[in-house]
Parts: structure tokens; sequence; C-alpha cells
């Protein structure tokens, strides 16, 4: 290679270096910390429900019933408006019950047959749901998330740079991944740094792509028109109950798991029924509905994930990518480790330009 040659692809990989340093330690504490929230969360279904203390019952959907009738009985300004999995331990939900002159909710944790074993107040968080909230938006709503992408998107981009400086040339990867045992501090850092963002780049720029997308995800699902299905609202007074509209809908489907309920409300009569079909990628949320018809007790339709346009099935895989659902247990455990590694090549990227910094402090 030509001497000038040689000397501006030496300029350009100490611009590319340069850049990968800057934005590392420009947004290095709030990657730090979405690396160490993200690792806890990874199992916080199982984690809450281990909180609690309570056998495990089967579900009786009736059972469920009888609680929400007593949660929220006929002019009490109370009402249930969703039954959800806790997603934990089987056969455990929750039960929202919103007050109708605050709008404030409060979340009942029940049984399989509807007996309470939590109730959490308004304006209460539990830990884990905070470390949740603040993964995903930094407890600041909409902004907190626009926040969380566009640093997802820096660090995107901080990947590709950095796998660009750590790429080995033909017939180095051997040496690339085994870090030096002898030599310098720094040259020791960075060979550790560079080995272990060879070895776990694909997983991490995986997630973290997913987690960009879903950071935006409400506007990118408005503008490609990717929205779950819906049904014109129903009309009238239901007078369904709960046991009997789920047990109708889950006969439709039979090989479905229940995921979640809507209840019907003052302006639509329906009950919506979240239920996971075998093949979706999430664990316990499934994508697939059954509309009930809360005034007649007759199927108003049924929307199965396999069956939703292209757009709307690829959305619905990005938060099962993001949190390792999609690959079972195997994935999770990838997520949590993605969450160590990135929290490891931050700190080893720290430390390797405080130790250049103090080196070039002692050359002056």
């Amino acid at each position: 290679m030509a001497p000038e040659a040689k000397k501006g692809r030496t300029t350009r990989r100490r611009t590319i270096f340069s850049i990968h340093r800057w934005l590392g330690l420009a947004a290095a504490v709030l990657w730090l910390f979405q690396a160490v929230t993200g690792a806890l969360i990874v199992f916080h279904w199982e984690e809450d429900d281990a909180s609690i203390s309570a056998p495990r019952v089967p579900t009786d959907l009736y059972g469920i019933g009888r609680t929400i009738d007593r949660l929220a009985p006929a002019g009490s300004g109370q009402k249930v408006t969703r039954v959800w999995t806790s997603a934990g331990f089987r056969d455990r939900y929750d039960l929202m019950v919103q007050d109708d002159k605050s709008g404030m909710v409060t979340v009942v944790r029940v049984a399989g047959d509807g007996s309470p074993i939590r109730i959490t107040p308004p304006g209460h968080a539990h830990l884990i749901d905070t470390l949740v909230l603040l993964h995903q938006s930094l407890l600041a709503g909409t902004t907190g998330r626009w926040i969380i992408g566009a640093s997802g998107t820096l660090l995107f981009t901080n990947l590709i740079v950095g796998m660009v400086l750590a790429w080995p040339k033909k017939g180095n990867w051997r040496r690339a991944l085994r870090p030096p045992k002898k030599g310098g501090l720094m040259a020791r850092y960075y060979g550790w740094h560079r080995a272990l963002g060879l070895i776990w780049f694909l997983p991490a720029l995986l997630l973290v792509s997913a987690g960009i997308l879903l950071a935006y995800n409400d506007p990118l699902q408005a503008a490609l028109g990717a929205t779950p299905p819906m049904m014109m609202a129903r009309p009238g007074s239901a007078t369904i109950a709960f046991g009997d509209a789920v047990t109708m809908a889950l006969r439709q489907v039979p090989s479905a798991k229940l995921s979640a309920v809507e209840l019907p409300s003052a302006v639509d009569a329906t009950y919506k029924v979240h239920v996971r079909m075998p093949g979706e990628w999430r664990r316990a949320y499934g994508d697939s509905f059954v509309f009930v018809d809360g005034v007649t007790g007759r199927i108003r339709g049924i929307a199965l994930a396999k069956d939703e346009r292209a757009k709307l099935y690829w959305f619905n895989t990005l938060a099962p990518t993001h949190t390792g659902e999609a690959f079972g247990i195997f994935g999770r455990i990838v997520v949590l480790c993605t969450g160590f590694w990135l929290a490891t090549m931050i700190l080893l990227g720290a430390r390797l330009w405080w130790l250049r910094r103090r080196r070039e402090a002692t050359k002056v």
C-alpha cells in the first residue's frame, strides 16, 4: 500500500475511533442504567409472583367473575375494566378496578378461584414494576420513550462503529478472540473489550434494534397502519356474566391459553378476550382475540394472530424478540447475559478512556 493511502486509512480509523469513544462516553450512564435494569427485569413476572406467598389454585372463571361483582357492585362507582394473567406463576390474575370519579386504578391480584392475594392501591407501585417502567420510559411517559429510543439509536450506531474497529484481519480471528494475559494494563483491557465485543455483537444488535422499534411503537404502528384488530362498538348494557363470556370464547379456540379480558364498557357491550395460540412468539400475552357480545352471548368475531396482515404480525414479534420470549428460556437467558455484557463493555470502555487520559496527562 502506498504511504499516502496508508496514512489516509490510519487517519480515517483514528476518526472512527474518536467518534466511537466520545459517543460511548456521552451516553454511558444511560446505557449502563438500561443494561442493568434490562437484566434485572428479564424474569420480572416470576420475580413479582414469587414475592406473594399463596398456594396455587386452578383457574375458576366463575369464581373470578364473583370477585369482579364483589369489587364493583352496581352503583358503587367502581368498575373492573380488565383482567390480565400475571404472566408469572400459573393461575394468577390482575384485576384492574377503576374509580369512575377519579379515574384512579387499584390492581387486585387474585388466585385462580378469584381469591384476592394482593391489593395495590392507586399511585403505588412495587419495586419490580417501577424497574420495568424505568427501563421502558424513565417514568416520563411518551417523552421518556422517545429519549430511550434516541439513546438506543445511538447505541446501535456505536455497536456498528465498534465492530468496524474490532474486526480482525484475515487469519487473526484466533488472536482477536483470545485477550492477552501479559503486557500493559491498557493492552489487556483493550483485548477483553475487543474479544467480548466480537463474541456478543450479533445478539446485542438484534435486541437493541427491537428495543428501538418498541420505543417508537405507537407512532410506527400509526404510520404503517399496523393497528390491532377492532370491532364496531356494540350498543346496549352487558348482561352476560364474565364466566359465561370467557368460557364461550375459549370454546372457539380450544388450544388457546387465556391472556386477558377487556370487559364491556358503557359505550361498548363487548368482551374482548385475548388468547395465546400455539406458535405465537409471546410467552404469556397472546395477540389473538375472540369478541363476545355481552348482550346476547354470541361470538362477534375471531382474530387470530397467524391470520393478521404482515405488518401487524411483524410488529407483534418486536416485544418477544427484545425480551427473549420468542426463543423460550434460552432466549431470556441470552437477554439476561446481554444486559451484563453491555454493562461490562461500558465499564471496560470507560476504564480504557481513563487510562488513556491519565497516560496522556503524564506526557505533558
